[in-house]
């Protein structure tokens, strides 16, 4: 896939995980920012990871690397800067989905093949979601109709290019895209690609992986 560009979005500080990149940590012994950029080079032409402020790179070799800002989106957008003209389609990932098959990278990316301005893995919500207040429950909410979106994510260069002129701070760029009019197209998530913000979670997706993956518990 030479027009396939991966974003590796790693430059985050960790302000929800203690302080500390959580990105850099691992899960089965092999650090969340390198099963990402591992997974990304299987199934990319070229890979860009965005780092920190003063972070150097000291993983598998890469194709660029940027500097992120303050918030995601102006991390995004360091690294579209990064992406070459001949590029079609970019892939946004996120360490922080480190056990992302690569399934999912391929099923993303040709979801805007087949006409999609952006492509994202979705999962079922199976659980009650309610609204809760003070405490207290005090409205049980729809699910049928709810999903979980994951990383990683596939959107059409140009479109994501245009959306982010007016520089704006999107919760999440497949909605973004959706507010300006453009479709976004959902395909089949995977249960175990799981998301980590906590050190609970972390430790949730270490156990996933070591028995996943071979090793001894």
């Amino acid at each position: 896939m030479t027009d396939v560009w991966a974003l590796v979005l790693a430059g985050g500080s960790g302000q929800r995980f203690g302080g500390r990149p959580k990105q850099f940590e691992p899960v089965g012994g092999i650090r969340m920012i390198d099963r990402t950029v591992a997974a990304a080079r299987r199934t990319c032409s070229g890979v860009t990871v965005v780092l920190p402020p003063g972070r150097a790179w000291d993983g598998e070799a890469v194709d660029a690397l940027a500097v992120g800002g303050d918030h995601q989106s102006e991390s995004l957008r360091a690294g579209l800067a990064t992406v070459p003209d001949e590029a079609a389609i970019v892939v946004v990932c996120d360490p922080a989905h480190p056990l992302a098959p690569d399934r999912l990278f391929l099923d993303v990316v040709d979801a805007v093949r087949r006409g999609a301005a952006g492509a994202v893995p979705v999962v079922p919500i199976l659980e009650v979601v309610q609204r809760v207040e003070a405490g207290r429950v005090v409205a049980t909410i729809p699910k049928h109709d709810l999903v979980l979106t994951q990383a990683p994510q596939a959107f059409d260069v140009a479109v994501l290019r245009e959306v982010h002129v007016d520089r704006p701070r999107p919760v999440e760029n497949s909605g973004l895209l959706v507010e300006r009019g453009h479709r976004v197209d959902t395909v089949p998530g995977d249960p175990a690609n799981l998301h980590v913000t906590t050190p609970d979670e972390l430790a949730i997706l270490d156990r996933i992986a070591l028995p996943r993956e071979g090793h001894p518990r």
